[in-house]
């Protein structure tokens, strides 16, 4: 099973839509919380959803419990409470809302998760495609930048 992932900041909608393309997944799996906001641009769940179909075949979903809680983005973002902290919150909050029996696998097979920071060091879909890799076999992933 193979989980890319991508974001969308700092990208032109060529580059972005392009490297969707290239990637050859067949799902956009939206891990971010809010997904509606007009500083998301292009990525704005209704137009992305439209150019994900006409542009890359692709088929979009929207799973808000891979996302983090407001709170706890505020307190990293707006707090500056640091990486490690976020970290650990996150992974603590998967656990708990028990991601790993969350539906069947088969569908983050060849599937994109999305959110909007532009390199996946610090942001949580990498964090997502990591717990997921170390509780199902045969994971790989790859980050589309």
């Amino acid at each position: 099973m193979k989980i890319h992932t991508i974001g969308f900041t700092k990208k032109s909608a060529e580059k972005f839509f392009g490297l969707l393309r290239a990637s050859g997944a067949a799902t956009l799996i939206d891990v971010r919380l809010n997904n509606v906001s007009q500083l998301a641009g292009f990525a704005k769940r209704d137009d992305l959803r439209y150019f994900l179909d006409e542009l890359c075949g692709m088929s979009y979903t929207h799973r808000p419990d891979l996302a983090p809680t407001q709170p706890m983005l505020d307190d990293y973002k707006k707090q500056g409470s640091g990486w490690a902290m976020y970290e650990d919150r996150f992974l603590e909050l998967m656990e708990q809302r028990g991601i790993v029996d969350a539906g069947p696998q088969d569908q983050f097979d060849n599937a994109v998760l999305l959110c909007s920071e532009d390199k996946p060091h610090h942001c949580h879909r990498r964090l997502v495609a990591e717990y997921l890799a170390q509780h199902w076999d045969g994971v790989t992933i790859e980050h589309l930048v």
